[in-house]
This record gives C-alpha cells, structure tokens and sequence, in this order.
C-alpha cells in the first residue's frame, strides 16, 4: 500500500528550540511544549448520486491503497419509523473508506431516497472531524451548529459511538463523531 504523506511546516517565532510532540495519532508537528493539545482529526466525506462506487473505484486506482471499510444500503439494520428502501437503494454504497495517508482517508456514500433532492455537484461534501473526546465533540457540534442547522443531533447510532451532523452558518455542512477506540 503507498501512501502520500503530507506535511506541514509551521514555523514560532521567538521560540528558543522548540520541542516536538504529537497532537493526534499520526501526525507530527514542531511546536513548544506549551502549545502542545490533542486534538481532532479532519477528513473530506464526499456524497455522490448512485455512483459512489465507481468514483471510489477511480479514487483507489489514482492513489493506491485498499478500502478499509465499504458497505450497501441493505446491509444496515432497519429503522423504525422508516419505509423499506428500494432494491436500488440497498445496492448502493452506504459508506466507503480509502485511506490516502496514515493520517488522511477520503470517505463517502450515495445519496438517495428523502436526501437526493438535496443533492447538488459541486456541493456534495461534507468535512468529517473524529473528537478526541466526547466533550470536544459536544462543543465542536454547538460550536458549528450555532446560527446553522441540526441536520441530526448528537447521538449513538449503529456505526458510531457519538455522532451527529449540522450545516454552519456560512451553508458548510459538518459530520461530527467520537469513538473511543479510534483515538
């Protein structure tokens, strides 16, 4: 598997040599001790209209690598309240993973059914943050959320252990999520 690692150079001023600690699981950065904090991770999530696949199947070809995770529509439990999917539905791709470095994945679903009116190229992506904690999640969540829209509120769900998404006030839409065993 090759990887393409990104780096970032930032430079203190004033700053009499610098320690260097780690700020998330992978990711190294040069700043003085005090200005040292875990922190989140960021991804891309990209929404496609029945053609997620194909694009990730593209994506993988470019970049290399292998899915850590892809999964259909019809292999999620059924929800409550909730009319059965159409058999075109359940084939499509409920979410993909594709790692492009050790400290970044590419992420993405189709969307369809009530969500595909909304949908629009060009403005079909999400960014995707991992809290460290549930509390940073919490205040990340009412951070971006605050003069936006809940789009789902922060809660357990089948794949996570805390998630939930929002539109910012500037129309950027967020996916927020905690997992204890993914920090």
């Amino acid at each position: 598997m090759q990887f393409y690692k990104i780096v970032i150079v930032i430079n203190v001023v004033k700053a009499k040599a610098p320690k260097t600690c780690i700020i998330s699981q992978n990711a190294l950065y040069s700043l003085p001790k005090s200005k040292c904090k875990t922190m989140a991770i960021v991804n891309l999530y990209l929404n496609f209209k029945g053609n997620c696949e194909t694009a990730f199947n593209y994506y993988k070809s470019v970049f290399g690598g292998e899915f850590t995770y892809i999964g259909k529509f019809k292999e999620m439990p059924p929800q409550e309240g909730m009319p059965p999917m159409s058999k075109e539905m359940g084939e499509q791709i409920m979410h993909v993973s594709l790692p492009i470095s050790k400290e970044t994945s590419l992420s993405g679903s189709d969307v369809g059914d009530e969500y595909a009116a909304q949908f629009k190229q060009g403005n079909n992506f999400s960014i995707s943050v991992s809290a460290a904690s549930k509390e940073e999640a919490d205040k990340l969540f009412n951070g971006l959320s605050a003069g936006g829209t809940v789009i789902m509120p922060l809660s357990q769900t089948f794949w996570s252990e805390y998630f939930g998404m929002c539109t910012d006030q500037f129309g950027i839409n967020w996916m927020i999520g905690y997992d204890k065993n993914q920090m």
